[in-house]
């Protein structure tokens, strides 16, 4: 086989393409979260922008500060007065979990969910989640400078988005041609699949989180701030968010009511879950993102271990965005034969 030729044809250089955008990407592996947060930021804000755009007839620059000046106003307004309520919330949260969990019971159901719980995959969600939380609200300092930087960047982003896809296609005249094409390519891909699956999973978790703090004040549930972040995080995660929130919330609904509470939360929850498989998934994930469950558990489990919390948040998305580039798809062939 000519070797000059295997090199010069397109799928070749777009496969050595993206293994140098992989291998770039890993080299800056220590600021993975402010480049996915500065790419969530600035996908979510132009979704919500070009939504208002087409609405009103409002300057664009002028919607995209209005925009940041009100999430900014609501966070910095949030941190100042619900801060110290959700970090002692969440303090009492975990204590009143751990309790539990390190506690024998005499009911042999409950010994049995724990040994499945301790024995399982299970576990390790739960202890990343947790964590993943502690970290968060312990460093803060450091994780709000993250999101800081990746809310300026997404800023200029959006204020000069025009000039910049003026200026980046300059590239197309270069000697870096062919690079900027394929990186094109890449880029479309990432934002049609990757993009959409981050802004469909965060609605649902919107919706999915507004939903089951409603029907925990209802039920008498305490800490509903640390309740409402744990459901709304664990609800980025695809199908196993799910799961995994109800085992937190099944030992609170026992430990301030008994098991007919844990009954309660069960039916509240799987109502929920049913809202999201069959109202909101169907109406915000493409036919592209409808994966079978097991995929999306063995999806889940190899990103967590090797990505950690961030795994579990982005690892469909990934997923979807390479099945894209590899032209795989969820519509059925068309064989010619008819269907009995």
């Amino acid at each position: 086989m000519d070797i000059a030729g295997l090199f010069r044809r397109k799928s070749t250089k777009r496969l050595i393409i993206f293994g140098l955008i992989i291998l770039v990407l890993y080299s800056m592996r220590s600021m993975i979260n402010l480049i996915l947060l500065t790419f969530i930021f600035s996908f979510l804000m132009n979704q919500l922008i070009e939504f208002i755009v087409k609405r009103l007839p409002v300057p664009r620059w002028i919607l995209v500060l209005i925009t940041y000046t009100i999430i900014v106003g609501l966070l910095t307004f949030g941190l100042v007065k619900y801060f110290p309520i959700i970090t002692s919330e969440i303090t009492t949260l975990i204590k009143q979990i751990n309790s539990f969990y390190t506690q024998p019971h005499d009911n042999m159901i409950l010994n049995y969910i724990q040994q499945i719980i301790s024995e399982n995959q299970i576990a390790a969600y739960l202890e990343n989640g947790f964590s993943f939380l502690i970290k968060s609200f312990t460093d803060i300092s450091k994780t709000s400078v993250q999101v800081v930087i990746a809310l300026i960047l997404s800023l200029f982003f959006l204020l000069e988005k025009p000039r910049l896809k003026e200026f980046t296609a300059k590239f197309k005249g270069s000697k870096i041609a062919p690079f900027y094409y394929e990186i094109e390519f890449f880029a479309k891909k990432f934002t049609s699949t990757f993009g959409k699956v981050i802004e469909a999973q965060f609605i649902i978790a919107l919706i999915n989180c507004f939903l089951t703090v409603i029907a925990l004040a209802i039920m008498g549930f305490p800490q509903l701030f640390a309740l409402a972040i744990m459901v709304f995080i664990l609800g980025l995660i695809p199908v196993a968010g799910v799961i995994i929130s109800l085992i937190p919330l099944c030992i609170i609904a026992y430990t301030i009511g008994g098991l007919i509470n844990v009954v309660y939360v069960v039916a509240v929850i799987t109502v929920i879950h049913m809202i999201e498989a069959y109202i909101l998934n169907p109406k915000l994930m493409s036919a592209k993102t409808d994966l079978p469950v097991f995929y999306t558990f063995v999806v889940l489990i190899f990103s967590q271990n090797f990505f950690g919390v961030w795994g579990l948040i982005v690892g469909i998305p990934v997923f979807v965005f390479l099945l894209d580039v590899l032209g795989v798809t969820n519509k059925p062939e068309n064989t010619g034969e008819i269907s009995p």
